[in-house]
């Protein structure tokens, strides 16, 4: 009986500590010398118009929201004590669905994939994902007169979920 009370007392103990659960910021991907953080104008591999600039516009916001960092919008990269430099490598939109009336999309899909790499002054890899993709659906105007294009603003909210999820991933480690 004892021997499985030992067992039993040291299979909780292995429980308890392999749960997975950490404190915030105790797995941070940015070392502590890093207080500057350089974010350059993420490249746009796709045929998407200002793509780039709404992730880019998002990261920095989030960024400078969430953390301490001090965060230099600027295309001279060595001014920071690390890079973060990211790229648009696919935008496609694909009808969902079809008005059987007018036999005219009524709703699309996005998606958008994009990396990042996060880089220190000596280039050594800080951090880096390669295979971020994100989705949004979203609904078409039928009525010309009133029309909006409704895309830009997808691609605003993918931009925001992207940086949230791309600065979570960074300071989390989850």
């Amino acid at each position: 009986m004892p021997r499985f009370a030992l067992a039993a007392c040291l299979a909780f103990v292995c429980a308890l500590t392999g749960c997975g659960y950490h404190s915030v910021n105790s797995a941070v991907h940015l070392p502590k010398t890093v207080h500057t953080l350089a974010v350059p104008t993420f490249a746009n591999h796709t045929q998407s118009f200002h793509t780039e600039v709404s992730f880019t516009n998002a990261v920095i916001r989030e960024f400078t929201s969430r953390t301490p960092y001090k965060v230099l919008a600027t295309d001279k990269p060595d001014t920071g004590d690390a890079i973060l430099e990211g790229a648009i490598d696919k935008f496609d939109v694909i009808p969902l669905t079809y008005n059987i009336q007018t036999g005219q999309s009524s709703s699309y899909l996005i998606t958008i994939g994009a990396s990042v790499k996060v880089v220190d002054s000596e280039n050594r890899v800080l951090y880096e994902n390669k295979n971020y993709s994100f989705r949004q659906q979203y609904q078409t105007t039928q009525d010309l007169v009133s029309f909006i294009q409704e895309d830009p603003a997808a691609v605003q909210r993918l931009s925001r979920d992207f940086a949230q999820a791309l600065v979570s991933d960074i300071l989390e480690s989850f």
